[in-house]
């Protein structure tokens, strides 16, 4: 299970500072999840300021 940003992203970079894997980037307008990368370790969840990452 790998997880996914919201539209209520707001591209602070939290979750990808804190990413073991990686699988954390700067996307068009807010971050993105590489689900191939993503072992569903919860640290980008447990991260955001704004919950905005939830399970895919």
């Amino acid at each position: 299970m790998a997880y996914k940003v919201t539209d209520e992203c707001i591209s602070c970079g939290s979750c990808e500072a804190v990413c073991p894997n990686s699988a954390v980037s700067e996307g068009d307008g807010k971050f993105e999840i590489d689900a191939s990368k993503c072992t569903s370790c919860g640290e980008c969840t447990s991260n955001c300021p704004v919950d905005a990452i939830i399970a895919e």
